[in-house]
């Protein structure tokens, strides 16, 4: 496992750097801390397709990362985050931010409050709900999700959630435009960020979506 660490950490310096994330070496261990926790668990429960060790740090680590810079405000909603993608690894790269992943399986939920156990992070919450049920009562300054469902889907089942002024963040690959075009015509403030993820292949996206900008 120590090699394999090594060649984690590599990647994870050497990724980090292109996409402008301040780590320190404390925060390199949490997150490698956290894929070791996630190949021990996925051996039993399947909670990730991506398996081979060689790509586990630029699809999970460094993809989660290219959106660092978008957070805004200091609560933070990963919703549907399943195995933790992108709300924990956000968590430890921004300690300055709380986050809450919430997810409605079970099992998903247990892996990740033994995560935020075991790599010791205060400023993570793990919540067990769908997100419908969720009812803080509109404290999060910005939502985000990871693969979760389309984009009208994501505006309402969570438009509860947010605080005045807040905004969703939707990780795509390929862009579904009859979606956005709905957005816009719907008087939302729609903007597309394109994200290079070092390390990949494909295309990855951003929809960065505003509320306050509805009619």
């Amino acid at each position: 496992m120590t090699e394999i660490r090594d060649y984690w950490l590599r990647q994870l310096i050497g990724g980090a750097k292109q996409l402008s994330v301040g780590l320190d070496y404390a925060q390199c261990t949490r997150m490698l801390d956290y894929l070791e926790i996630l190949e021990r668990w996925n051996r039993r429960f399947n909670l990730t397709a991506v398996r081979d060790p060689a790509t586990v740090v630029p699809r999970h680590l460094l993809d989660s990362l290219s959106i660092a810079d978008l957070i805004r405000g200091t609560e933070v909603l990963d919703m549907g985050s399943g195995a933790g993608l992108p709300g924990l690894p956000l968590a430890i790269a921004l300690p300055d931010r709380n986050l809450t992943l919430l997810d409605a399986n079970g099992k998903k939920t247990r892996f990740l409050e033994h995560c935020r156990m075991a790599i010791g992070l205060e400023n993570l919450r793990v919540v067990h709900s769908r997100v419908e049920d969720h009812r803080p009562g509109g404290i999060y300054n910005t939502v985000v999700s990871r693969a979760f469902s389309s984009l009208p889907e994501i505006v309402r089942l969570s438009s509860h959630l947010l605080a005045p002024g807040g905004y969703w963040l939707a990780m795509k690959g390929e862009l579904p435009q009859t979606e956005l075009q709905g957005l816009q015509q719907r008087g939302f403030a729609v903007q597309v960020r394109k994200l290079n993820v070092p390390q990949t292949e494909g295309i990855r996206n951003v929809v960065i979506c505003q509320e306050g900008a509805r009619q």
